[in-house]
């Protein structure tokens, strides 16, 4: 591909691994998430070492200063205004890891800095001396915009330090992690009969494990199957400095209390996989930090976002999250308060259930890939270098659909990401999983996609009738419900059927069932009226076309094509080029039925008709570069005013596939730039700014409401997902052209 003359590097400052430490881990989890959501923005790491300590880096590690040495500080600033490649500096401020009082070596580099620069500060200290007010001044002298992680830090600055330069909140980061039953990594783990308590995180005195322990004696009376464990190594200047000190004061009481076997240790520095198997498998997170003024807290948000409700003394950052619903604050230096807790939580197993549950879905938002993309968008508002980001579009993952496919069919709904096997199965969903199979099929020869082709075909064998009917809806017991038809599920199926019978090197076994199927349903189509079935049915008509061409095809493609004609002459006015008076779901499938009306016939009214109409539908759902689908509370009527929520991931993924067709016909690039915005509404650029495709499962999360998502991954929002991703494939080559321009 060449070098990518559009490329971004921002260097971000702080700590990073292997030096053990809280920023450490932030700085890389944020530069991961970082590189792997943006094609155009490299990440490079100014490292901060420690009494000239050598650390095995990695590859992305461009300068380094040792913190005691106010030179380097000096040093590498110049060089960073020589290298030209550089357009933001993004330093992870905490005032423990520069040199100099409260840090204050910092201002040295900033002093010769000519870069522009963001500071994200992990420490807010309320009421400040005057030295660490003038630092924070200072500070603010070379700075575009702070990031702060809570609205307490934004309170806090302003009050106390006076910072008058636009503050960001933008939360801290936590993993992507699966909601599950406690019960299943407990399981494990081997602590599948205990009642789980953990704390993890660098030991050191100011944690209050102590007040935990404390409490527990008469905890454990009640539940002797209560476990706790204190994940984590002594924090390495803690050991420099005490040794084990601390440790020992907590294993000496400990014994002293008679807790061995309620109370371990684990005493190792964690990898992020093992953080997130301990919390998954937790009941209760412990965090008792003695520090009233503490910000910040990564534990207590990895804790949060992966289901554990919590007991937190009130420092800062735990009042700002740990609201009644999601957990117990508790009184400083006090073991009683702990006591109270935790009997609170151990009796009402329904009561930390739910607050598991809640503190996971009030974090969906501090998803790794969602603060990136927060990150890069206060980068560009507040960049003088006009940082503009490209989003990657993520590996094609057919993982959840399969997940969601059992011996049957793909079942309808989800319970978060799990089956719920009770809501049936529809022909809607196993046409469209039908259809992703046989893209997926043509696009990478993979047999597995076979498997599922025959299910899927089996299952729309299963709910035809003598008649040619495919009904819509089966339940769990597998049976066919008989008063279930729809028009639009019948040309849905119509649409994937004539998709596979022109698929390449299906077996030939497959393709015949897909054509006895659809010569069955097809027999009577001419007089059908509802727009989006015929829509449906003339792409379905289209694709067996181009396998069994024959007048009679044309014929039944003009008649249905020509409805939609007369539909969209009465209907439209000079202001409303549409088919309907009123705008609803699957918009763009009329216009599009259009074109592959034109392909089959070369009539270039029906061309024209679908570029009007899919103009103007484009004109009412792309606001300042974002795709805006038309919201199913109250849809669009003609003289009446656009609902905006909740808006349907179908929506989106069908204006895709409209979209890549339109472009692929007219080669107008317009059209291509409108389906990338498009697709980035799975990806972020949406009304939330929250990211709707779930990476870590191939899912793609319900919809989006007026300030939440819909955190389900049923099956139509998955598979809509996958017939956009799937097109977007289809013309890779268009859009590494495009991109790299």
């Amino acid at each position: 591909m060449g070098e990518n003359k559009k490329e971004s590097w921002i260097l971000y400052m702080g700590t990073f691994p292997p030096r053990e430490c809280g920023i450490a881990t932030f700085t890389q989890d944020l530069t991961s998430s970082i590189s792997k959501n943006f094609s155009n923005i490299t990440t490079k790491i100014l490292a901060m070492n420690k009494f000239s300590n050598v650390y095995n880096y990695s590859n992305n590690i461009l300068y380094q200063i040792d913190e005691t040495n106010i030179q380097d500080y000096i040093d590498i600033a110049k060089k960073i205004n020589q290298n030209k490649k550089i357009k933001l500096i993004n330093i992870q401020h905490e005032f423990g890891i520069f040199g100099g009082k409260y840090g204050d070596y910092l201002i040295a580099f900033l002093e010769i800095l000519t870069k522009p620069v963001i500071v994200t500060f992990h420490s807010v200290i309320p009421e400040p001396n005057t030295k660490r007010k003038r630092l924070i001044k200072a500070i603010e002298e070379k700075a575009e915009a702070f990031i702060v992680m809570t609205p307490k830090a934004v309170d806090i600055l302003k009050k106390d330090y006076h910072v008058k330069i636009n503050i960001e909140v933008v939360p801290h980061g936590i993993p992507n992690t699966s909601l599950e039953p406690s019960e299943i990594e407990k399981s494990n783990l081997g602590y599948k009969d205990k009642l789980l308590l953990s704390s993890f995180g660098l030991i050191g005195p100011g944690k209050g494990y102590e007040y935990v322990i404390d409490a527990l004696p008469e905890v454990v009376k009640k539940f002797p199957n209560l476990l706790y464990l204190i994940v984590g190594e002594t924090h390495p200047v803690v050991r420099k400095n005490q040794g084990e000190t601390y440790r020992t004061f907590l294993e000496n009481k400990v014994k002293d209390l008679n807790l061995q076997n309620n109370v371990k240790f684990y005493n190792k520095y964690l990898t992020l996989q093992e953080i997130i198997k301990y919390l998954k498998a937790t009941d209760i997170y412990i965090s008792s930090s003695q520090n009233p003024d503490q910000i910040t807290s990564g534990t207590l948000v990895y804790a949060m976002g992966c289901a554990c409700s919590i007991i937190s003394t009130p420092f800062l950052h735990a009042k700002d999250l740990v609201t009644e619903n999601k957990g117990i604050l508790t009184k400083f230096n006090n073991s009683d308060s702990f006591k109270q807790a935790i009997l609170n939580l151990a009796e009402n197993k329904t009561k930390r259930k739910n607050m598991a549950k809640d503190a996971y879905y009030d974090t969906r938002n501090m998803t790794w890939d969602n603060v990136a993309l927060s990150y890069m968008d206060v980068f560009t508002k507040h960049s003088t270098k006009q940082i503009k980001y490209k989003k990657k579009l993520p590996d094609i993952k057919l993982d959840h659909l399969n997940k969601m496919t059992d011996d049957f069919g793909m079942i309808q709904f989800s319970n978060h990401t799990f089956p719920k096997k009770e809501s049936g199965y529809t022909l809607d969903d196993n046409a469209r999983a039908l259809l992703v199979s046989c893209m997926h099929y043509n696009l990478f020869r993979d047999n597995e996609n076979l498997t599922q082709i025959k299910k899927y075909l089996n299952l729309l064998e299963h709910v035809q009738q003598q008649d040619g009917r495919l009904f819509n809806y089966i339940n769990k017991n597998k049976e066919t419900n008989l008063t279930q038809w729809t028009d639009d599920a019948q040309g849905r199926a119509i649409w994937a059927l004539g998709y596979t019978i022109k698929t390449n090197m299906i077996p030939e076994e497959l393709k015949q069932k897909a054509k006895e199927i659809f010569t069955k349903t097809t027999g009577n189509i001419e007089n059908t009226k509802s727009p989006r079935a015929v829509a449906f049915i003339i792409a379905g008509l289209y694709f067996y076309n181009k396998e069994c061409p024959s007048q009679e095809n044309i014929n039944k493609i003009e008649i249905l094509a020509d409805h939609l004609l007369n539909l969209q002459k009465d209907c439209s006015k000079k202001d409303w080029c549409w088919f309907e008076n009123k705008l609803t779901y699957s918009n763009s499938k009329l216009s599009e039925a259009l074109l592959y009306a034109y392909l089959a016939t070369k009539n270039k009214e029906y061309l024209e008709i679908a570029e009007t109409t899919l103009n103007h539908l484009n004109s009412l759902t792309f606001e300042e570069n974002t795709f805006i689908p038309i919201g199913n509370k109250g849809w669009f009527s003609k003289n009446g005013k656009k609902a905006y929520f909740d808006q349907q991931p179908i929506d989106t993924g069908y204006t895709v596939q409209t979209l890549v067709l339109a472009y692929k016909l007219t080669k107008n690039k317009e059209y291509l730039k409108d389906a990338i915005t498009t697709f980035q509404w799975f990806l972020g650029n949406n009304s939330l700014k929250q990211i709707i495709y779930d990476d870590s499962t191939g899912g793609c999360r319900d919809g989006i409401g007026p300030s939440s998502i819909n955190l389900n991954q049923g099956a139509e929002s998955t598979l809509s997902y996958l017939l956009a991703r799937l097109s977007l494939e289809e013309i890779q080559e268009d859009l590494v052209s495009s991109s790299n321009q």
